[in-house]
């Protein structure tokens, strides 16, 4: 293989959300980047891994920034402009293609790499941007504290591109460059001594990961048998039962997220394509085909990304390659073995057994499996941080008599989520607790040692336990800004990145600079608390 270099201001090591928004932002403001992703999409949990935008319940009216509602209606733009909507959809101003519970927009995964795409290109036909796809990360060079270059491979010409750059972001899904790059970091859980949060472990053990999910797409064609392959291990995974959880895996019985008691939350509850019930089917429905002309769409399409499927028999994040590579294949089985399950043996809603009709459509995953591109991943690798995010600064239990969250005068942005843990490797059950819409420090952003490396999604300085606050899709979007805005800050003004926490003035003019470029830093002030200043589980799982 023969190496070449590549310079830019900023490398940008993952393409998911945190480092397309990461790279806008730069762009922006007149940074030359390299964008580095390994697979041939970009945005990460979004596309890659299938999973529709989980936000905030005011998104449509208070968005966190400029550029995150500019994404927003570029998706809905996309529909509107090119796919064969009803009048009565392509007129609604808040078109939700999907129709989908868990958002006001939920659509198919290739429109939302359409919309990145079509962001960026303003930025590609300048040469400001640089986006290699298909390339994976194989080292990092340091001197000292601070990264020299990083090495990547061309995954289709097998040759190897060395990329320098005063700075470099880390946008990968569970932070593969702090650990090539030796940034001290953490992952799993800590302990409650070193942390004092309500909802730690007693002991630290970085082993204890949340599940992470294979998601799919699939429509529904009553009459039609498209029966898959029964997968390898679908007899033992069908009476495999976590300890905590009422029932075997493959079933309608979840563990309610918030009181652990029996639930119980079939596929469907009523006829498969009407608007909005509670049931599997309806949560994240990515395309309701009666948006769109008659003809159009065979079925509605949804996208699983559900309690059964959630693989917790392995850790992913910190193993060897070998072991990593077998967890990541058992989780594809755990979601084919579920889809086999409600193909042949799950109770039907209308009597009977087994759902024939259920169609895997990898088309719209870009896949010809039927599964994601990617795993959906919950947790990694993050940050020892100049500031770390506790439970006690946004968690609602966790500060008694407060109306709101932690204020922190060095705010990059704001996200709001409920502190949402999935049952981990460890066998513990879920932990989902409300929480106060809360601001990113820039001291999150900030590693302890390293001088010319930022996080760029949920690999910022939190704990576990706040990680399942801000690693939700509109707050990885409002971290990789703030990271591509100060790099290029950074870079404009000659002052070294922690400079500008450090120094008060420095710190007010990239404050200002955020606020220019459309990003909120604070909540407005709700006086008094009301349902509506807390994201809870009432909203999270309506």
């Amino acid at each position: 293989m023969n190496a070449t270099e590549r310079t830019a201001d900023v490398v940008i090591i993952g393409g998911g959300l945190g480092g397309v928004s990461a790279t806008l932002a730069a762009a922006r403001l007149e940074a030359k980047v390299i964008l580095v992703e390994e697979l041939d999409w970009l945005g990460g949990q979004l596309t890659s891994q299938a999973v529709p935008p989980d936000e905030y319940p005011w998104i449509e009216y208070l968005t966190a920034s400029q550029s995150y509602a500019t994404f927003r209606e570029t998706i809905r733009d996309y529909y509107r402009r090119h796919m064969p909507l009803t009048d009565a959809a392509r007129t609604r101003i808040r078109l939700n293609p999907g129709q989908g519970n868990v958002s006001s927009l939920c659509h198919e995964p290739w429109v939302a790499v359409k919309a990145i795409d079509e962001l960026l290109a303003p930025h590609l036909a300048a040469g400001r941007v640089t986006v290699l796809r298909k390339h994976r990360v194989l080292q990092a060079e340091t001197d000292r504290d601070r990264i020299r270059a990083v090495h990547v491979r061309d995954l289709e010409a097998d040759t190897e591109l060395v990329l320098t750059a005063p700075i470099f972001i880390d946008a990968t899904e569970i932070g593969d460059l702090l650990e090539l790059a030796k940034v001290e970091h953490v992952f799993g859980a800590e302990a409650q001594s070193l942390t004092n949060e309500l909802h730690a472990l007693p002991e630290a053990d970085p082993f204890d990961q949340q599940a992470i999910t294979w998601c799919l797409a699939a429509d529904y064609l009553p009459g039609e048998d498209h029966t898959i392959d029964k997968p390898r291990d679908y007899e033992r995974l069908k009476t495999l039962q976590l300890d905590c959880w009422p029932g075997p895996q493959l079933s309608w019985t979840l563990s309610d997220f918030v009181t652990h008691q029996p639930r119980e939350r079939p596929l469907f509850v009523g006829p498969t394509d009407t608007d909005s019930l509670y049931d599997l089917w309806h949560a994240r429905r990515i395309a309701y085909r009666q948006n769109f002309v008659p003809g159009s769409y065979a079925s509605d399409i949804t996208l699983a990304n559900w309690p059964q499927m959630d693989y917790w028999e392995k850790p992913v994040v910190g193993v060897p390659p070998e072991a990593q590579a077998l967890a990541l294949e058992e989780a594809r089985q755990f979601s084919l073995a579920f889809f086999y399950w409600m193909q042949t043996d799950a109770p039907r809603h209308d009597g009977g057994y087994g759902y024939r009709g259920l169609r895997l459509r990898g088309d719209v995953l870009g896949t010809t499996d039927g599964l994601a591109k990617q795993a959906y991943y919950r947790e990694g690798r993050r940050i020892q941080a100049e500031f770390t995010v506790l439970e006690q600064h946004i968690g609602v239990a966790a500060r008694p008599g407060e109306t709101r969250a932690e204020h922190f005068a060095d705010s990059v942005g704001i996200g709001a989520y409920r502190i949402d843990l999935h049952p981990s490797t460890r066998g513990r059950n879920t932990v989902d607790i409300d929480s106060f819409p809360f601001q990113i420090p820039l001291g999150a952003l900030l590693p302890v040692r390293v001088e010319n490396l930022l996080p760029a999604c949920k690999n910022l300085g939190t704990t576990r336990i706040t990680n399942g606050a801000y690693r939700e899709h509109a707050t990885e979007w409002s971290i990789g800004e703030a990271a591509g805005t100060l790099a290029a800050f950074s870079l404009a003004r000659k002052q070294p990145l922690r400079a500008v926490r450090a120094d008060k003035g420095l710190l007010g003019d990239f404050q200002r600079t955020l606020e220019g470029q459309g990003v909120l830093l604070a909540w407005p002030s709700f006086g008094a608390l009301t349902p509506v200043q807390r994201v809870g589980y009432q909203h999270a799982k309506s």
